[in-house]
């Protein structure tokens, strides 16, 4: 009996998940393979941070995704290393070995080369980024009000955004709308204190992957909403209670928020790849990494040639697509085609019932991007509870203006912790008897 091909997809976020969902029914034997057992809905995470989503919401086990699907199989695991030459990866417990490979990694925040960036600054890249972000703001509030001290009052009231793209324009929509509904409404005896949201771009205008029209929009709706936003101003340290620009000029606060960058999240590689400087894997326009033709490289962790690509969700969703039909033509003995992104578009929300956006040439701006925006992303979003869900909490938050989800959370690492003390007693005991 002829042995199926063994695909290893590594990564469960947009493009690995479209990868896997489209090989199945392939013939080939599945291995979706990611540290998390649930997928993340990144788009929303600003959301989760800035207390308009429980985290639940845009988490959804990716188990439940491939339940009815025979061939595609989940296996929580980190993976440490990959040997490209002899096909095979390594995890914390077991070697691998594949016929295809389908990187799809995803990136991270890049907080480097800022002295203290690394140490003291918040990144928001994960469930758990946002988590400890939305703690963070909470218990900033929480002690803003009862601190007699007017200056240490406004240092704690005082929050930085580092970097003016898609993501630190919604960081500080989210933020001032937040500031505003809790000071109002839980915070009574802050009702008078100035939150200061200040937003640090260094380049001279917002949204560089959108045309300079809207980039001066949105600087200009920012600050009608409250944002002190700062063009072409470059940060030279970061310390735990002050941001120091290259200006000379520094910020009190103790909240500062990392946006402005990413570098592809890429596991070990044994063997010598093409790379850029923000750590992207170099790969052919069929998304094929040069010399080895069985492995392919999607989304963040994807430096396309001949292609000019922006690293937004659609384009990791249409590369999944492309690699499984890539996949499927070398079982076949054929060759596999260059992938060509379909641009649907561009939206990018600013809150207060404003966002920006190109679509087929035409730049919209004001209410209608920022329902389209809304719109898109409840579509996308997997699990039909989690969106009626979305769409009653958007209700609330935009309609009602109530922010329910403003706790202090443990974060997943404090319950890991208490989870494992927990299985050592259990193991111990069990033992014992």
């Amino acid at each position: 009996m002829k042995k199926c091909p063994q695909v290893l997809v590594i990564g469960a976020g947009f493009g690995g998940m479209q990868a896997a969902q489209s090989l199945a029914g392939s013939g080939a034997d599945v291995l979706l393979i990611d540290r998390n057992n649930y997928n993340s809905f990144i788009p929303l995470l600003y959301q989760v941070a800035f207390a308009q989503l429980e985290p639940g919401l845009i988490a959804y086990p990716v188990r439940t995704l491939f339940r009815r699907v025979s061939n595609v199989r989940f296996l929580m695991a980190d993976v440490q290393y990959i040997d490209l030459r002899q096909k095979y990866l390594e995890t914390e417990r077991d070697r691998i070995p594949y016929d295809y490979l389908v990187l799809a990694t995803g990136s991270q925040s890049r907080i480097s080369g800022v002295p203290g960036a690394s140490e003291v600054a918040l990144p928001l890249r994960t469930l758990e980024d946002a988590i400890a972000l939305r703690n963070h703001v909470v218990l900033r509030l929480e002690m803003a009000s009862h601190e007699p001290d007017p200056d240490r009052r406004q240092q704690l009231l005082t929050f930085v955004i580092v970097g003016g793209g898609a993501t630190g324009v919604e960081v500080a929509g989210a933020l001032i709308e937040l500031l505003r509904s809790l000071q109002r409404r839980d915070y009574p005896m802050l009702r008078r204190e100035k939150a200061h949201v200040v937003m640090l771009q260094a380049s001279d205008r917002l949204l560089p992957d959108l045309p300079p029209s809207l980039g001066g929009y949105t600087a200009k709706k920012l600050r009608q909403i409250g944002v002190d936003v700062r063009l072409g101003v470059k940060v030279s340290q970061v310390a735990p209670q002050a941001v120091y620009l290259q200006n000379g000029q520094s910020i009190s606060t103790e909240t500062v928020i990392w946006t402005a960058g990413l570098e592809a999240a890429v596991p070990e590689v044994a063997d010598t790849v093409e790379a850029t400087p923000r750590g992207k894997l170099t790969t052919l326009p069929t998304l094929q990494l040069p010399n080895f033709p069985e492995v392919y490289a999607i989304g963040d962790v994807a430096q396309v040639a001949d292609a000019d690509l922006t690293g937004v969700a659609p384009e990791a969703l249409q590369a999944g697509v492309a690699v499984a039909r890539n996949i499927h033509l070398q079982m076949k003995g054929r060759s596999p085609k260059p992938f060509s992104y379909f641009n649907k578009g561009r939206l990018a929300i600013i809150g207060c019932y404003s966002g920006v956006g190109q679509i087929a040439g035409v730049t919209l701006t004001g209410f209608l991007p920022w329902f389209m925006w809304l719109a898109v992303h409840l579509v996308y979003l997997p699990g039909f509870r989690n969106r009626l869900l979305v769409f009653l909490s958007w209700i609330q938050a935009f309609v009602l203006g109530d922010r329910a989800a403003r706790t202090l959370l443990p974060t997943s690492s404090q319950a890991l912790g208490k989870a494992a003390q927990f299985a050592e007693r259990s193991v111990f005991n069990t033992y014992d008897l």
